[in-house]
C-alpha cells in the first residue's frame, strides 16, 4: 500500500506571496485588484440585511470592509499565524482600534515604558480622554508587569523589540503574568515583523503593527493591523463586555459567542472601524501586499547590513555605545538568540561622544542616508530621537525610552553595506569637528 503524502503547511515565503491572492475569478488577474469603490451592490433586501445584521459574510461599504483590504488582512494574519486580522490606516490607527474593542471607561493597561515616542504620547495623553489610563513599567524584568496589574487592568502591551532602543522584551514570561491575570498580552511586532519572530507562538493574544514600515518595505504607504491569535477566552471573566455581553448596536449579539476565535477580529470591524472610521484605503493595501510578497528577501539584508554596521560603530573612536542586540556585549543578546534567531532587525541607537549637539551634527552631515521620521525603508535613514520623535516627551522620560540627548537612530536599509558604513564616518568626522551652534546650544 502507498502511504498518503503527509501535510505539510506552506513556507514563509508562499504564505508571503500567495495567502489572500488568489486569481480573480472574473478576470483571471493574477495579481489582487485594487477595488477603488465605496460601496457594493446587494443581491436584494435580504441579502443587505443579513449583511447589516452580520448573518453573511460580505461587503457592505469600503469604511468596513473591502476585498483589496480584505486580501491583505487575510496574508498578514497567515504571516502571524492569527485567527483573523483587522487593517487600519496607521499604526496609531491599529492601536486605537484594538484598546476600543478591550476597554471601558476607567479602565487601565500596562505597558512597557520602552516604546516608539509617539504610543507614549498616545497612551498618555490621547487615550486620557477616553478615560484609558496606562501604567510604565520598566521591561527588562518581567516581574514589574505583574507588580502593576490591579483589578481594573485589561492588558499588557509591549514592542518585543523595542523602538528606538532596540531592547527585547521576554516575552514567554510576560505571557504567563498575562494569563495568569485573565488579560490580553499585546505584542507590536513592527520592528521584527514576522519573519525574525512569531509573537504568538511565545504566547501573545494580540499583535499590531506599522503595516507603514517594514511589512510594506518601501516609504509609499501607510497602514497598520491588528492580528489576533483566537486562542484568548474572552469569557473566562468579565473583564470584557464588549465580546462577553449582547451588543445592543446588533440586536443583542454577542461577538464572542457568535464568532467564536475570531470576535476579537470581527468586532473591531464591525464597531471600531465602522464608528472610528480609521479605515485603510484599497491602494494602499495593495501597495502594501506588494511589499510583503519580498518581506523575507529584504529582512535578511536588512539584519546583515545591520550586522556590519553595528560592528562597524561599536568600534569608532567618535562612539561611545551601540544598542544592537546583535552585537555580543548586548545585555539581550541571549534574548536575541531564543526570539529573533534570524537577525536582531535593522533598526538601532548608538550614543555619540559630545552629546545633544553631536547627535544633531551627526543627522545633519549624512550624505546617503536620509534624514527623517521612519523606519524600516529599502533607504538607510537617521534620525535623532531627542529633537523629534521624542521631543514631547520629558528629560526623564526621553531617557527612560531610550532617547536621551547623546542618541541616533538608524534604520538600516538594502543598499551596498560598505556605501552605508563610509557615510556614517564621514558624518561622525564632520560632527566632531563642528562647532556648537545657537540653536543646538540653547536646547
Amino acid at each position: 500500500m502507498s502511504k498518503e503524502p503527509k501535510y505539510k503547511p506552506p513556507g514563509f515565503e508562499t504564505r508571503a506571496i500567495h495567502s489572500g491572492a488568489a486569481p480573480d475569478p472574473t478576470t483571471g488577474a493574477r495579481n489582487v485588484p485594487i477595488y477603488q469603490t465605496n460601496s457594493f451592490v446587494f443581491d436584494d433586501v435580504d441579502h443587505a440585511a443579513s449583511l447589516f445584521n452580520l448573518q453573511t459574510f460580505g461587503y457592505i461599504y469600503s469604511r468596513l470592509t473591502n476585498p483589496t483590504v480584505s486580501a491583505l488582512e487575510e496574508k498578514v494574519a497567515a504571516l502571524e499565524n492569527g485567527r483573523g486580522a483587522v487593517a487600519t490606516s496607521s499604526g496609531h490607527a491599529a492601536q486605537l482600534v484594538a484598546f476600543y474593542v478591550l476597554m471601558e471607561p476607567g479602565d487601565r493597561f500596562v505597558a512597557s515604558r520602552n516604546l516608539y515616542g509617539g504610543s507614549i504620547t498616545q497612551f498618555t495623553h490621547s487615550f486620557r480622554k477616553f478615560d484609558w489610563h496606562v501604567d510604565f513599567v520598566d521591561p527588562t524584568d518581567p516581574e514589574n508587569f505583574r507588580a502593576a496589574i490591579t483589578p481594573e487592568t485589561k492588558a499588557i502591551f509591549t514592542e518585543n523589540l523595542a523602538n528606538p532602543g532596540g531592547i527585547i522584551v521576554d516575552l514567554e514570561p510576560v505571557s504567563a503574568i498575562a494569563r495568569e491575570a485573565g488579560i490580553p498580552l499585546i505584542v507590536d511586532n513592527t520592528m521584527a515583523t514576522p519573519y525574525l519572530c512569531q509573537p504568538f507562538d511565545w504566547g501573545a493574544d494580540l499583535v499590531v503593527h506599522s503595516m507603514t514600515k517594514f511589512l510594506g518595505g518601501h516609504g509609499a504607504a501607510m497602514g497598520g493591523t491588528v492580528v489576533e491569535s483566537g486562542r484568548f477566552d474572552w469569557q473566562q471573566n468579565d473583564k470584557f463586555p464588549g465580546l462577553t455581553q449582547p451588543d445592543p448596536a446588533y440586536h443583542g449579539l454577542t461577538f464572542h459567542e457568535t464568532f467564536g476565535d475570531f470576535g476579537f477580529t470581527t468586532k473591531a470591524k464591525a464597531v471600531a472601524l465602522r464608528d472610528l472610521g480609521p479605515t485603510l484605503s484599497p491602494m494602499n493595501a495593495f501597495l502594501i501586499m506588494t511589499g510583503i510578497e519580498t518581506l523575507s528577501l529584504r529582512m535578511a539584508r536588512h539584519v546583515e547590513n545591520a550586522q556590519a554596521v553595528a560592528e562597524f560603530l561599536e568600534g569608532h573612536p567618535a562612539v561611545s555605545w551601540v544598542s544592537y542586540a546583535g552585537l555580543k556585549s548586548s545585555p539581550f543578546h541571549a534574548l536575541a538568540q531564543k526570539y529573533l534567531p534570524k537577525g536582531a532587525g535593522s533598526v538601532f541607537t548608538f550614543g555619540v561622544k559630545g552629546g545633544y549637539q553631536s547627535g544633531i551634527g551627526m543627522v545633519e552631515s549624512v550624505e546617503l542616508l536620509s534624514h527623517l521620521a521612519n523606519i524600516g525603508d529599502t533607504r538607510s535613514l537617521i534620525i535623532h530621537p531627542a529633537s523629534t520623535t521624542h521631543r514631547q516627551l520629558t528629560e526623564e522620560q526621553r531617557v527612560a525610552a531610550g532617547a536621551g540627548p547623546d542618541v541616533v537612530r538608524l534604520s538600516i536599509g538594502l543598499e551596498t553595506v560598505d556605501d552605508i558604513i563610509a557615510d556614517l564616518d564621514q558624518a561622525l568626522d564632520r560632527a566632531m569637528k563642528a562647532p556648537v551652534s545657537v540653536k543646538a546650544a540653547a536646547e
